[in-house]
């Protein structure tokens, strides 16, 4: 059996115990992984998990700003439904009163305008929260009758 010689190294196609050994080195080594694949690999997945936690940041944010505005539109409705109850009609302008709604400190802003019908009365509650003050957080309107001068 003849054995070739090449630059690299000496190969014996004749001896067995060569021929499997050469399988199995060769085998073993393409089994795996090389340091370069397992580190893409590894980038991938943390991009892939920053971009989760991202997103689970986001859905935080927003249930926290979707609490506020659901209790914000309870105290509006609940604004509204007082001066329903009252049976008063209310006078034109702009009155703030605190409004707290489930241990979140609201401001109600009740603005009531004129309408083209003298009976009636447009009232608009806005809600803010009172430690930032800017954003609106609900905002409702109704109309409301004159019951005052209502005939039976």
């Amino acid at each position: 059996m003849g054995c070739i010689a090449s630059t690299r190294r000496a190969s014996c196609s004749g001896s067995p115990a060569r021929k499997g050994r050469g399988r199995r080195a060769r085998a073993a080594f393409a089994a795996g992984f090389t340091l370069i694949e397992v580190l893409v690999a590894l980038a991938i997945i943390a991009v892939g998990l920053v971009a989760a936690l991202r997103a689970v940041g986001s859905v935080a944010t927003n249930t926290a700003a979707l609490h506020a505005r659901l209790l914000a539109g309870w105290s509006a409705d609940n604004t509204i439904t007082q001066l329903h109850l009252q049976r008063a009609w209310p006078s034109f302008g702009t009155t703030s009163t605190p409004c707290p709604q489930g241990g979140l400190a609201l401001v109600c802003d009740m603005t009531v305008t004129p309408t083209p019908n003298p009976g009636f009365r447009r009232v608009e509650v806005s809600v803010r929260s009172a430690v930032t003050g800017k954003t609106m957080l609900a905002d409702l309107v109704t109309v409301v009758a004159d019951e005052t001068h209502r005939p039976l």
